[in-house]
């Protein structure tokens, strides 16, 4: 369920306050306080709030640092940020989508790259094990990666 809340200043709320919708930003279901969405959107807080997440998200950021730390001596990487999280891992060109996308499949992981950006943000439950997996997958196929 698409659930998404948005901060503005005042000039883009007054944009969107005025528009045909009265008050509304109207982006489909996303922004429209579905009830069910709502409803999981408070039990998944109440999850993550009844567990270690802050010690989840210590030992995923050091686990990827570690481990995507390779990519930084590709020629064709410009830089691999580590924040929390989300580990980035970014080209000097935009990669081929249907390609590289493949390529993690075959892998057994699911990335989708964003331009130049190889970038993932784990859930806060995975292990040591299924992380390692999915980094390595990372530094083999952007290993593979040429700049066209």
């Amino acid at each position: 369920m698409s659930l998404a809340a948005t901060l503005t200043n005042n000039k883009v709320s007054d944009g969107i306050s005025s528009g045909e919708a009265g008050g509304a930003f109207m982006h489909g279901p996303t922004f429209m306080g579905n009830p069910l969405a709502c409803s999981i959107a408070q039990s998944s807080i109440e999850l993550l709030l009844e567990s270690p997440w802050q010690s989840h998200i210590k030992r995923i950021e050091c686990q990827l640092r570690e481990d995507l730390a390779p990519c930084a001596e590709f020629d064709h990487v410009v830089e691999v940020r580590i924040l929390g999280g989300i580990g980035v891992v970014e080209l000097t060109q935009a990669v081929n989508l249907p390609v590289i996308q493949r390529q993690f499949v075959d892998q057994g992981v699911w990335v989708r790259p964003f331009g130049k950006l190889v970038y993932v943000m784990p859930p806060y439950i995975i292990d040591e094990q299924d992380l390692a997996r999915l980094t390595s997958a990372i530094v083999k196929i952007v290993s593979k990666h040429k700049n066209p």
